[in-house]
């Protein structure tokens, strides 16, 4: 009993722990709140002051996905993007203190009121009396757009594991929607500036569980869980808060608009120029795509190789080795390896050797900062004289493959790790023949690799 209980401790441990949800569970009403801010909102409070603000009229601004909200079993008539996105991009030019937004989206209400107020002060005023109503502002720019698309699971993935009836799984997918937003010259009709703007939805759910008979027909069972789910029209907000921004400062690229202060709004221009680079290098799952600048590298590691042979006795001992690569596509190279190791052997023999290898090298992510990579190939294996440990009397032949890490520094520089197992399809490196395995060993190195040679372009 004490081994289950701690089992079902630390299960229920690890779950409360990962997640502060466990702590702030609803379970009473909750009263009306003011609307949350996105991360977006305060940075329009931040923009630059405009030397005079933009009346700007905003007609309709929907969603033109025309989804709805996906079901197990099918679909509901409930839509899966928020349909008041004109309230949202108007909230968020007033909080950019850049505009004066003008009611457009129900303009026939409007105007109806002000045919009312016009009959009402006629009638009363008497004959000499005026029905005159002030006139309405008009919008020197327009702004048009929508929520243009809803991309649903465009990850999904988890972990689970389970011993014993007990155990645990975390699950996640993420959604993503895109906004595009574009101002219009009333006076031409000329498109002044778009922009487009996508974020991603997540949604994560992780439970805990033990199953198990603690005494005869005594059986236990605990279930304990959450699932998260980002608020799709808090996405919308901070989708929609961002273009607007974007909208901002590239009217200040382009000189549609001026700021008051010119060193802010310059600074804001350098910051929003760095990020939009920084963003053209990473793709759609928000990962940095490093370009492919270099042909040919050269790399040092340093490692321990475990011989595997008929002696039962097995250790580690020293390895090293010195590559030249060769790449012909970015998923695909070639390394060309001199490496010097000593094999234990048993317990009182260590004998030095000395190889050459060609592995062809498979990167499954070129482009990744952090990319696993594959190697096969052949070699041969030199077996240092007993007399001179620099001088080679046998060479084996072998066979050699493995698996690696790399980790981009610079686009010069990069770390990696990797192992590898060689077969040698002989028995003679530790002068024992006994069973049917030949020797092999293994080897454990992590080096560093310098990039030259650049390619053509």
């Amino acid at each position: 009993m004490s081994r289950l209980f701690l089992i079902l401790i630390v299960l229920i441990y690890l779950l409360l722990g990962s997640c502060g949800t466990y702590y702030n569970q609803p379970v009473k009403p909750q009263d009306a709140r003011i609307g949350e801010t996105s991360n977006f909102t305060k940075k329009l409070y931040n923009l630059p002051q405009p030397q005079k603000k933009v009346v700007i009229g905003v007609y309709n601004f929907k969603d033109q996905t025309g989804q709805y909200k996906a079901l197990e079993n099918g679909s509901s008539f409930s839509t899966a993007v928020t349909q008041g996105g004109t309230s949202i991009l108007i909230k968020a030019l007033e909080d950019s203190n850049w505009f004066t937004p003008i009611e457009r989206e129900n303009l026939n209400n409007l105007l109806n009121e002000r045919n009312i107020i016009r009959s009402t002060r006629q009638e009363y005023a008497g004959a000499n009396g005026s029905g005159v109503v002030p006139p309405l502002l008009y919008a020197g720019v327009l702004l048009e757009g929508g929520v243009v698309s809803y991309d649903t699971n465009i990850i999904t993935g988890g972990f689970g594991a389970r011993y014993f009836g007990a155990g645990g799984s975390t699950q996640y997918k993420q959604d993503r929607i895109t906004v595009y937003l574009r101002a219009i010259s009333t006076s031409s009709g000329k498109i002044l500036k778009t922009v487009y703007v996508s974020k991603t939805i997540l949604s994560q759910a992780v439970d805990a569980s033990l199953f198990r008979y603690v005494n005869f027909q005594r059986l236990l069972e605990v279930e304990t869980g959450y699932t998260k789910n980002e608020p799709v029209q808090l996405a919308v907000k901070e989708a929609i808060e961002k273009a607007v921004g974007s909208l901002v400062i590239e009217g200040l690229k382009e000189g549609i608009w001026t700021a008051e202060n010119e060193d802010e709004a310059n600074e804001m221009i350098n910051q929003y120029t760095k990020e939009k680079e920084e963003e053209s290098l990473i793709g759609l799952y928000h990962r940095e795509k490093l370009s492919w600048e270099y042909n040919n590298a050269l790399s040092l590691r340093l490692g321990v190789n475990r011989f595997l042979g008929d002696y039962d006795e097995r250790g580690f001992s020293y390895f090293g080795q010195l590559s030249f690569h060769k790449k012909i596509i970015p998923h695909l190279g070639f390394a060309l390896n001199a490496n010097f190791m000593e094999f234990k052997i048993g317990n009182d023999i260590e004998q030095q050797f000395a190889g050459v290898d060609l592995d062809m090298e498979v990167f499954l992510l070129p482009y990744d900062r952090f990319s696993p990579y594959l190697m096969i190939g052949p070699g041969v294996l030199f077996e240092s004289s007993e007399e001179d440990d620099f001088a080679f009397e046998d060479n084996y032949f072998k066979m050699q493959y493995g698996f690696g890490l790399g980790y981009v520094l610079s686009p010069r520089l990069s770390v990696n790790l990797n192992v590898k197992h060689h077969l040698t399809f002989t028995e003679d490196l530790d002068d024992i023949t006994h069973g049917k395995q030949d020797d092999s060993y293994f080897n454990l190195a992590a080096g560093i690799k310098f990039n030259f040679g650049k390619r053509d372009q």
